[in-house]
C-alpha cells in the first residue's frame, strides 16, 4: 500500500488550496450574509462555478469520466487530500462541483443511468446547472439498513405510482433541485435485498410536496434537509434506474465513495479547528500564562494532532482499498472510517470551542456550525452503532474460522 501523494496530486493539492485561499475563503463573510438575510443560491457561485470549471479544478471526484463529459476524473485516492482541503469551508465543494448529494447521484446515474436518463440529467449534473436530491431515509423506520423502507413504488402500465414519506433529505430545498432519485419497494414480497428499485422523479412532478426544511441541532441549512411527501406520483416506467429489484445494490455502490468524500472532508475540518485551537492558544493569556502553556490545552492540541492524523491514513487506505478491489471488498474499513471521523471532527470542534471560551459557541467563529455538521455525519450515511456493529460481526466471524489460534499464548494448563 502506497499513499504517498503524486506529483499529480501534489500540484492538484496547490492549485485548489490556492483558489480556496484567493476565491473562497475571502467570500465566508459574503456567504453568511446572504443566507442569513434570504438570498440562496448566494449571488456569487455561478461566477465561482465558472471560474473552477475553466481552471480545470471540476468534477475531480468521478473517476470513469467519458471522452465528451467535463471533469478532472481522479481515483478516490488520488481525490481524497482534495477533498480535505475543500472541507475546511463547508459550501466549498459546491464550486468544483464535488458536493453531497450531486456527486453520489452522478456516479448512479453514471454506472446505471440509460442514455437517456444521462442526457436528460446526467449531464445538467456535470455541468453544475442543476442540483439534486437522494431520498431514502424515512421517519418511521430505521433507515440505515435500507431493506426497512416502505415507500411504494407499484407499476401501473406504463407508469409508476410512488406513495411515501422522506425526511432529512438534503437539497430538496435548493431552488435549482431538478431531480430526486428515489428509493422504495417495488415487490415487498421479493427476497429481502430484492425489494427495493430506484426512480427518478422530476421535483415539479405533481403529488411531490416538500413538506418542511428540518433544523440541525436548530442550524438552519439553506439547501435543505427536507421532509418530503409522495402522493400518487407518477412517473413513466422509462424513470426506472437500473433494474427493478437492484435498488439495494445501487445504494451500496452509490455509499462507498461517498463515504470517503464525507470523512476526508471533516477531516479538512478538524484541521482548521485544530489550526484556530492552536492561533487562539498562542495569543490568549488566562492565569499569567498563554493559554497553550496549561496542561490540559496543551494536552487537547497533540491528541487532536494524533487522531486527525491517524483518521486521515485509515481513510486514504479505504481510498486504495476501494480503487483496487472496488467497494464491496472495502466495507470493513467504510464503516471503520464513517464510525471514527465524524466522533473525531466533534472532539476536536469541541476543544477548539472552549480553548476560545464563550466566543467558541458564537457566530464570531465557525467552530459551532462545524460542530453542528460533524454531529449529524454521525447518523448521515448510517449511525455510527450500525457501523460499529458490522465491523464486530466481521471481526466476529474471522474469529470463529479461527477459534483456538491463541491457544499456544495461555500460560495455564486450563483450557476454558
Amino acid at each position: 500500500m502506497d499513499f504517498a501523494y503524486s506529483s499529480k496530486v501534489e500540484e492538484l493539492r496547490k492549485r485548489v488550496r490556492s483558489f480556496m485561499d484567493s476565491y473562497i475563503v475571502p467570500r465566508q463573510s459574503q456567504w453568511l450574509e446572504e443566507v442569513h438575510r434570504g438570498q440562496f443560491p448566494v449571488s456569487f457561485m455561478a461566477d465561482l462555478k465558472a471560474l473552477a470549471k475553466s481552471e480545470g479544478l471540476w468534477n475531480m471526484f468521478l473517476p470513469s469520466l467519458h471522452a465528451n463529459e467535463p471533469g478532472t476524473g481522479l481515483t478516490n485516492l488520488e481525490y481524497a487530500p482534495l477533498a480535505e482541503i475543500m472541507g475546511r469551508v463547508s459550501w466549498a465543494s459546491e464550486v468544483f462541483n464535488c458536493n453531497a448529494p450531486d456527486t453520489g447521484n452522478m456516479e448512479l446515474l453514471h454506472m446505471f443511468g440509460t442514455p437517456e436518463q444521462q442526457k436528460t440529467w446526467l449531464r445538467p449534473l456535470l455541468d453544475g446547472e442543476i442540483r439534486s436530491a437522494f431520498a431514502m431515509t424515512e421517519p418511521d423506520v430505521a433507515s440505515s439498513d435500507a431493506t426497512n423502507i416502505t415507500t411504494l413504488i407499484r407499476r401501473e402500465g406504463d407508469e409508476y405510482v410512488i406513495n411515501g414519506r422522506k425526511w432529512f433529505i438534503t437539497n430538496a430545498a435548493h431552488p435549482h433541485c431538478r431531480i430526486f432519485i428515489v428509493m422504495g419497494k417495488t415487490d415487498p414480497e421479493a427476497e429481502r435485498h430484492k425489494q427495493q428499485s430506484m426512480i427518478l422523479v422530476p421535483r415539479d412532478t405533481p403529488g411531490l410536496e416538500v413538506v418542511r426544511n428540518i433544523n440541525i441541532v436548530n442550524h438552519h441549512s439553506p439547501e435543505g434537509h427536507c421532509e418530503v411527501v409522495f402522493r400518487n406520483v407518477r412517473v413513466p416506467v422509462s424513470n426506472l434506474l437500473g433494474e427493478e429489484g437492484s435498488g439495494f445494490a445501487l445504494a451500496q455502490a452509490r455509499l462507498g465513495p461517498g463515504r470517503i468524500h464525507h470523512c476526508m472532508r471533516s477531516i479538512g475540518a478538524a484541521e482548521l479547528a485544530l489550526e484556530m485551537m492552536i492561533d487562539r492558544s498562542l495569543e490568549r493569556r488566562a492565569f499569567g500564562k498563554y493559554l497553550h502553556q496549561h496542561g490540559s490545552i496543551g494536552e487537547w492540541i497533540a491528541r487532536s494532532r494524533i487522531e486527525i492524523d491517524q483518521a486521515r491514513l485509515l481513510v486514504l487506505k479505504t481510498a486504495w482499498m476501494i480503487d483496487q478491489f472496488g467497494a464491496k471488498h472495502a466495507h470493513k474499513e467504510i464503516s471503520m472510517i464513517k464510525a471514527l471521523v465524524p466522533g473525531l471532527y466533534t472532539a476536536v470542534c469541541d476543544r477548539a470551542m472552549q480553548v476560545f471560551g464563550a466566543m467558541g459557541i458564537s457566530p464570531d467563529t465557525p467552530l459551532a456550525d462545524m460542530w453542528t455538521w460533524g454531529r449529524a455525519l454521525r447518523f448521515a450515511d448510517g449511525p455510527d452503532e450500525v457501523h460499529l456493529q458490522n465491523i464486530a460481526r466481521i471481526e466476529i466471524k474471522k474469529g470463529q474460522e479461527n477459534l483456538g489460534a491463541t491457544a499456544p499464548y495461555l500460560t495455564t494448563p486450563e483450557r476454558c
